[in-house]
């Protein structure tokens, strides 16, 4: 049985900044949980983008 994501964490989406930026056809997406309470603002992170074949920071984007 999967768990699920309690009152204090929700599911956000990250986006590749280099690839959206860029005028390549494919921009690296990821799904992940945050605690809301612990971390308010955006969150980013060093994630694989596929299309550029390199670690590239991903920002939290509004879906």
């Amino acid at each position: 049985m999967a768990k699920k994501a309690g009152k204090g964490r929700i599911i956000i989406h990250m986006e590749c900044t280099t690839c959206r930026t860029s005028g390549m056809p494919g921009v690296s997406r990821y799904t992940t949980t945050k605690n809301k309470k612990t971390i308010p603002g955006r969150l980013e992170l060093s994630k694989y983008c596929r299309w550029e074949r390199k670690h590239t920071p991903h920002k939290e984007v509004k879906k």
